[in-house]
């Protein structure tokens, strides 16, 4: 088969002979012939279909290390591949369109949403926790499997017995891990006890305190971050203006059923211990 000079090539694959040589040194995509005393580079026909692929891949700001895991696919797992990415790349722009909204809302001091604050009174309580250092974007999934695995084991503690909730100990943030604990009240604390023996110590029971809590109810809807610091901000701010003092952990209280729920419905309470 006739080969293609890098030039040659280059104009062919609409790649620039720069690009070629950091590909070739990535093994994305190594020349079919190098001269042994000039290193120049020649390339098969065949190889510019390849050639184009990564570049259409790099337009979407793909990470050449996992254009290299792309190419090296067959065609409809590579196609999924794509998709996978992109999906995730939809994702992060949506969170970052948020937060920016979120960010020019609060410096402008312009309030898109009024929480009216309220307090109540809960009783003490024993609850069945599990602790988990964990970044922002891994709380959606770890809430409803946690809260799951609790549930369950709470049949062996006198059942549920209150509603669950998630308690923030740290910031949860893209950079900082918490720790959040997620927590169901359970009817028996010392049947609790037994089962965290048993479980190897992945749940904890405890006892919550009685104490007072001031909280904002809020929707499906303003449950995603970062809509859902507003409301954290607005108890903060309410709390300073009654001068009471937080006295614990800020939690999110679930109180309704989250599958069921639309995205206009209320789901969740904001709340703070208050003293």
């Amino acid at each position: 088969m006739e080969l293609l000079t890098i030039g040659a090539f280059a104009a062919r694959s609409r790649l620039s002979p720069k690009a070629l040589r950091l590909y070739d040194r990535l093994g994305l995509l190594a020349p079919a012939q190098v001269d042994a005393v000039t290193g120049y580079r020649w390339y098969r026909e065949d190889q510019v279909e390849r050639a184009r692929l990564v570049a259409l891949l790099r337009q979407l700001d793909m990470p050449l290390a996992r254009i290299a895991e792309v190419v090296a696919l067959p065609g409809q797992r590579a196609a999924d591949e794509v998709a996978a990415y992109w999906a995730g790349i939809e994702e992060r722009h949506a969170t970052q369109s948020a937060v920016a909204g979120h960010l020019r809302d609060r410096l402008s001091g312009r309030r898109t949403h009024m929480y009216e604050i309220r307090t109540v009174d809960v009783p003490e309580q024993a609850v069945l926790a599990e602790r988990r250092h964990l970044l922002a974007h891994e709380l959606p999934r770890w809430i409803p499997a946690a809260f799951d695995r609790l549930v369950k084991a709470a049949g062996e503690c006198g059942g549920v017995t209150g509603i669950p909730f998630v308690a923030y100990y740290a910031e949860v943030s893209p950079d900082s891990d918490g720790p959040a604990e997620a927590c169901v009240p359970v009817g028996d604390v010392r049947a609790a006890e037994t089962h965290a023996a048993a479980s190897g110590r992945t749940t904890t029971p405890r006892i919550e305190p009685a104490q007072r809590l001031a909280y904002a109810r809020i929707t499906k809807a303003q449950v995603a971050h970062p809509q859902i610091l507003s409301a954290f901000e607005a108890v903060e701010e309410w709390v300073a203006q009654q001068g009471l003092t937080i006295s614990g952990p800020c939690r999110e209280i679930y109180f309704a059923d989250w599958d069921a729920a639309s995205a206009s419905d209320e789901v969740c309470d904001i709340a703070f211990p208050v003293s």
